[in-house]
């Protein structure tokens, strides 16, 4: 028999120090240093209070793939104009942006309400449970918009609105104009689609008013996985394509919940893949006070997922197929170095998302991997941006590049009727927007983006986070600092430019009770859980723990 000394040491040959980090207590936000670690071929990080003691928590399902997406890892540009300066900041306290953040905004949230029409089980962020309403005025609307727009070295130019349930608000069509004046193009409507699927006047005029697309929650294929919008999915495709707006779906993705039906997710996409336009899968994050146990129970990371869509489809999309964001770091070198501008650069920490694009050929559903050497088109374009960085003549190179992309393109493989090195060429240099949207009309982009949560804290993910939030105060929060540490962020700077719940029902004359959604379903499926209910949930999951829906919507 092993003696005590004998298993600690085999405990501890048994485990790998990956990397050290700081982290924050789950029990009471104190910043403490943390090591991520490999164990039986997963990747956890541990930290230790020494008032609650020790928390190790799933951090990445497979050690593999970790590696394999460390690669990729890069500094972004950060900003060049921070609200805070060093060394006043100490992440994650005091956020909004610092001077030691690595990445600028790539894509920015604007909460418009934190009023909802439903109450789904796993979400944490509604009026009714706040006990007050934050609304924004216009006129604080566009302060925040010439906020994030006057962010250097690259101007922020995409926003999402999101809540709570933006399309509560009457005013929303003269929201999307006002962000339009102010200079941003790419406007995302972060929504349920439940009155998108029933009001289609109201749907035209955010159209009109120059809405990009939706990005519409999407938790399965089934009224037991998804009972928030599994009924008014239909009127939302029928509409939108009206309309031609395009959807991306995005699934919270919960273990034991609804990861059983990722690949039947991938399959309702590509049936639809006219108008929808993406699937982006966020495992979801665990907030609130939960016993370990139950933690991973729930727990699901982005590799997890990725096995499992590799799984469910039969080796049609394999996990070979799925890059980390960072990965597409070195075409925007290419481009900086050509163009001699800073240019838009995604570099998120490789643990919060990777991607990768799925084409249709006839029922098929062929991977970008299948018939083009990504790995190898990233790398040749890294090592042209180094040759005009060295004083190779930029228009030499350029042209050297367009020659040769095609020697990455698998012509025999690639799917029928498709001539991606002509689309290329389009994009590249005609910068021909239809070019760009027959890429979108002959594909799906999959993605995966798992926002942290109190237990698995990376600062090193933090200090790299790209989805920013814009408040009244003026600042731009990282998504992973608002919402993971809420009594920091978030509810402090909603409560401050909020109203009471009865202020706001005083001055509408209204109930805020009038907003909750009152489905009517067929009496064959009247004994469906439905999410429109305060105790709503999947069968006996009423009492379950807190679970945020990590999907920039909360």
């Amino acid at each position: 028999m092993a003696t005590a000394l004998e298993i600690r040491q085999q405990e501890k040959a048994a485990k790998k120090v990956v990397t050290i980090t700081r982290s924050i207590c789950p029990e009471c936000n104190r910043i403490l240093p943390a090591e991520v670690f490999e164990e039986n071929n997963k990747i956890y990080i541990k930290k230790v209070c020494p008032v609650h003691g020790e928390f190790d928590e799933l951090y990445f399902g497979d050690a593999q793939m970790y590696y394999k997406f460390a690669r990729w890892l890069k500094d972004g540009k950060g900003t060049g104009n921070p609200d805070v300066e060093m060394p006043r900041c100490a992440c994650p306290a005091n956020c909004g942006l610092c001077s030691s953040h690595l990445s600028h905004t790539g894509l920015a949230n604007l909460v418009v309400t934190n009023r909802c029409d439903l109450h789904c089980w796993y979400c944490f962020f509604y009026a009714e449970k706040a006990g007050y309403i934050y609304e924004p005025t216009l006129d604080q609307i566009r302060e925040m918009a010439l906020n994030l727009r006057a962010e250097r070295p690259v101007p922020g130019n995409s926003i999402q609105i999101t809540g709570g349930e933006p399309t509560l608000r009457d005013d929303l069509p003269e929201i999307i104009r006002i962000l339009k004046e102010v200079g941003v193009d790419h406007i995302q409507l972060n929504t349920n689609g439940i009155r998108l699927s029933r009001d289609f006047e109201y749907f035209k005029r955010l159209k009109e008013a120059g809405v990009s697309n939706l990005y519409m929650s999407f938790d399965g294929v089934t009224p037991r996985t998804n009972p928030k919008n599994h009924w008014e999915v239909p009127g939302v495709l029928e509409n939108a394509r009206k309309l031609g707006v395009g959807i991306v779906l995005v699934p919270t993705v919960i273990k034991s919940v609804n990861d059983h039906e990722l690949g039947d997710i991938i399959r309702f996409a590509f049936r639809n893949i006219d108008v929808i336009r993406a699937v982006n899968f966020q495992p979801v994050s665990l907030t609130g006070r939960m016993p370990k146990r139950e933690r991973e129970k729930y727990r699901i990371t982005i590799p997890d997922c990725i096995i499992r869509i590799e799984e469910q489809t039969n080796g049609e999309i394999p996990r070979d197929a799925w890059f980390p964001v960072p990965a597409c770091t070195p075409l925007t070198g290419f481009l900086e170095a050509l163009t001699r501008r800073a240019h838009y650069e995604l570099s998120i920490h490789f643990a919060c998302g990777a991607g990768t694009y799925v084409f249709k050929d006839g029922e098929r559903m062929v991977p970008i991997t299948e018939f083009v050497d990504v790995e190898g088109l990233i790398k040749y374009l890294q090592d042209k941006a180094e040759e005009i960085e060295a004083g190779r003549n930029r228009v030499w190179v350029g042209m050297k590049v367009l020659w040769n992309i095609g020697k990455f393109i698998n012509e025999k493989k690639q799917p029928a009727g498709m001539n991606l090195k002509r689309m290329l060429f389009d994009i590249l240099v005609k910068h021909d927007y239809k070019s760009v949207g027959d890429w979108h009309r002959k594909s799906l982009f999959l993605g995966m983006m798992h926002f942290q949560d109190k237990y698995n804290h990376d600062e090193e993910r933090l200090r790299r986070c790209d989805i920013h939030y814009l408040t009244p105060d003026g600042r731009i929060i990282p998504f992973c600092a608002f919402n993971v540490i809420p009594e920091w962020y978030r509810d402090r700077i909603q409560a401050v430019y909020g109203i009471s719940i009865e202020e706001w029902e005083r001055r509408t004359g209204r109930k805020l009770s009038d907003d909750f959604y009152k489905r009517k379903l067929p009496t064959k499926q009247a004994s469906v859980p439905l999410a429109s209910t305060k105790t709503a949930g999947f069968g006996g999951l009423n009492n379950v723990p807190t679970l945020q829906g990590a999907s920039g919507r909360e």
